[in-house]
């Protein structure tokens, strides 16, 4: 199977629910054009945004795996996370340069579920999503990406 982009969300502010693109743009050293961390406006936005808050992807398989164990399963939307991947094992990106349509990503850590989040779905994400609720990035080159795009490791 082919590693592809089967969703791109955006929010308009911290705590807003994320929406669907079919594309965006990825600009290095801001992040998701159209995005509350781009715009300065995110939960956890500061001053400067640091490398590892310019992206962060999640796999669909693990949001459904999530999904499968809930009785009320959670849109995808709700995982806050722009980039929503299929095929690819996000995990194995920390500290690997990787592409994603049109531009260069660089693994920097895992994206941990925490209290801000387990606040907006459910207390479980923390436990259930440990080590499996996706990978932050840094663009290091930015450009347009679509659904549909292919991932590159």
């Amino acid at each position: 199977m082919r590693a592809t982009i089967v969703g791109i969300y955006v929010g308009s502010k911290g705590e807003a629910p994320l929406h669907a693109e079919r594309q965006g743009v990825l600009v290095a050293g801001k992040g998701l054009v159209g995005d509350r961390y781009y715009d300065g406006v995110g939960s956890f936005s500061k001053p400067a945004i640091p490398p590892d808050a310019e992206l962060t992807l999640i796999e669909i398989e693990e949001i459904e795996r999530f999904n499968a164990e809930l009785r009320e399963p959670f849109p995808i939307g709700a995982f806050r996370r722009s980039v929503v991947t299929q095929g690819i094992r996000l995990n194995d990106l920390v500290g690997k340069r990787f592409s994603v349509g049109g531009a260069v990503l660089e693994g920097k850590r895992l994206c941990e579920p925490c209290s801000h989040l387990a606040k907006l779905t459910t207390q479980s994400i923390v436990s259930k999503m440990a080590h499996r609720a996706g990978l932050r990035a840094q663009i290091i080159s930015g450009g347009a990406i679509a659904v549909g795009d292919s991932i590159e490791a």
